[in-house]
């Protein structure tokens, strides 16, 4: 043991985590206020030469919206299919009926409608924590007595997050056809050299595991990059409508908007997020009936518009949803076949993500998936080193399940363990910060416990060498502490007071996470470990 405390001395300034910086692409500024035209955020006609490029709306029907009616109201029957249980309303005063969609817990539900969730109301047995069997008929208090957002359903949770409604579209096709700026645009990054405006989207899509179709259509809506030139100068270098010289030019402000779309979807999957503030000063409670995805766009614009310009912006008829169906047909149509959670859905056995008899250091509790924001599905690990910041280890990251290596470059290794071969659907594990000596190539199968690549600090901003290691399923980030918790051998991760501050319990054991590696941050995986 005294041995061991000269070499804590030393890894204090050798291991660490992803680190406190707000992203793993760098530091950020907090976005300001900025004047606008409104009649720039209108959409413009579509150009003749582009119209036959944009596939036709599969549908014409309305979004499906989650109604709320008076208790002593029954649902209407033109309604999606949902639980066909009768309710008996206790609560005292007014109280609404609710219908529970994929994602949903008690604790964010009571967040959304300002009750306890012992007042929330259903013949169903909820569950204190995990995840509501969607189209589960609760009851719930009306308390919200601020102007709320209108109740509309813009896209569905598929059509944000990286699904399965993805699989088939192609995003270079699309760009080359629609013919706008971004189909010749290139711009110079510190980490791939030279990269095309399409590359760019495709890299903001993967790593963010956000849906590609709404990263064009924000591009599209805000300064017509997509079918057409930008509307303005200021849209030329800053094409997502965030004025700030520290996102300039089409990568900093994707960074920008992805990270907007992340507070504004799993804030709303985790109750912390109830209300938007607009620039101008002004704020509305978000309608407790929306969806994520949803939430999620109505967050974006939120931070760059006004009230009254941000209402005209999510007009179905006149503002961004019309033009999302002009661009991609209708979303609900391919929504409508995905669900992100299924009912009963649990997490698969995994290991601890390294050798067994080996040191290593839990380094960073749940945080942000890939950008600062957003879900706080990550862990960090790091192996014992005698080298400082960044130096080569021999140590290994392992699988922590069998599974497919789908995707394998810029530090990333992504194992699909439904073995299809798309990372859009069922559980995907990622591994961060891989090392490109003898990471695992894309096509492998893998074993739990076979090799996947060397913990360095490709692929991101990396104080130290580490691992980042994140859950996704059907292309959603699942937060570490969550209505699916991490269970990693046993070992059950748990958030603490603040991003990267956290623990790892099995039965009565602790283990607390820092950046630095000291004594109560080790862990070794035994051989007889699950």
């Amino acid at each position: 043991m005294k041995r061991l405390f000269p070499i804590l001395l030393i890894a204090t300034i050798l291991l660490t985590s992803c680190g406190q910086a707000p992203s793993l692409w760098g530091t950020y500024a907090t976005p300001t206020s900025e004047s606008f035209d409104p009649a720039t955020i209108l959409p413009l006609p579509q150009p003749a030469a582009a119209a036959s490029t944009a596939p036709p709306p599969t549908s014409t029907s309305a979004p499906t919206h989650i109604a709320i009616q008076p208790v002593a109201s029954a649902p209407a029957s033109s309604e999606t299919p949902r639980s066909k249980a009768t309710v008996t309303p206790t609560a005292s005063g007014p109280s609404v009926l609710y219908y529970s969609q994929s994602g949903d817990t008690l604790p964010a539900l009571a967040a959304r409608f300002n009750v306890s969730p012992s007042e929330i109301l259903s013949d169903a047995k909820l569950p204190k924590t995990g995840l509501i069997v969607p189209g589960t008929l609760l009851v719930i208090p009306d308390r919200i007595t601020e102007q709320k957002t209108p109740n509309i359903q813009i896209i569905p949770d598929s059509e944000m997050v990286f699904s399965a409604t993805a699989i088939n579209f192609d995003i270079a096709p699309y760009v080359n056809n629609a013919g706008g700026m971004l189909s010749n645009f290139r711009e110079y990054l510190g980490s791939t050299g030279w990269t095309s405006g399409t590359d760019e989207i495709k890299r903001a899509a993967y790593e963010n595991s956000i849906n590609p179709r709404l990263l064009l259509a924000v591009l599209e809506f805000e300064s017509r990059w997509v079918r057409g030139q930008p509307v303005d100068a200021l849209h030329t270098d800053y094409p997502m409508g965030y004025e700030n010289f520290l996102y300039k030019g089409l990568f900093s402000q994707l960074v920008w908007a992805v990270n907007q779309l992340s507070i504004g979807y799993y804030g709303w999957r985790t109750g912390t997020l109830t209300e938007l503030h607009f620039p101008d000063g002004t704020s509305l409670r978000i309608d407790p009936r929306l969806n994520a995805g949803t939430v999620a766009i109505q967050y974006l614009f939120s931070q760059v518009h006004s009230q009254s310009q941000w209402a005209q912006i999510i007009d179905p008829k006149n503002g961004f949803p019309a033009m999302y169906m002009q661009m991609f047909g209708d979303p609900w149509a391919r929504g409508n076949t995905v669900t992100i959670f299924p009912p009963g859905l649990t997490q698969p056995a995994l290991s601890l993500p390294f050798q067994p008899n080996v040191q290593w250091s839990f380094t960073g509790g749940p945080h942000g998936a890939w950008e600062h924001d957003g879900s706080l599905a990550a862990l960090d690990f790091a192996p014992s080193t005698d080298h400082g910041g960044c130096a080569q280890t021999p140590d290994w990251a392992t699988a922590a399940a069998p599974g497919l290596i789908v995707r394998s470059g810029n530090g990333v290794v992504v194992e699909d363990l439904d073995g299809d071969g798309y990372e859009q659907t069922g559980w995907d594990l990622v591994y961060l910060h891989m090392a490109t000596q003898d990471r695992v190539p894309v096509g492998t199968w893998v074993k739990t416990n076979d090799h996947i690549g060397h913990p360095s600090c490709e692929g991101g901003i990396a104080t130290g060498t580490h691992l980042h290691f994140v859950r996704k399923y059907n292309g959603e980030w699942v937060a570490a502490d969550g209505p699916l918790p991490f269970d990693l051998d046993g070992w059950i991760a748990h958030q603490g007071d603040q991003s990267y501050v956290g623990t790892l319990t099995r039965g009565d054991r602790t283990i607390i996470a820092d950046p630095v590696g000291q004594a109560w941050s080790i862990i070794i995986r035994a051989t007889n470990d699950p």
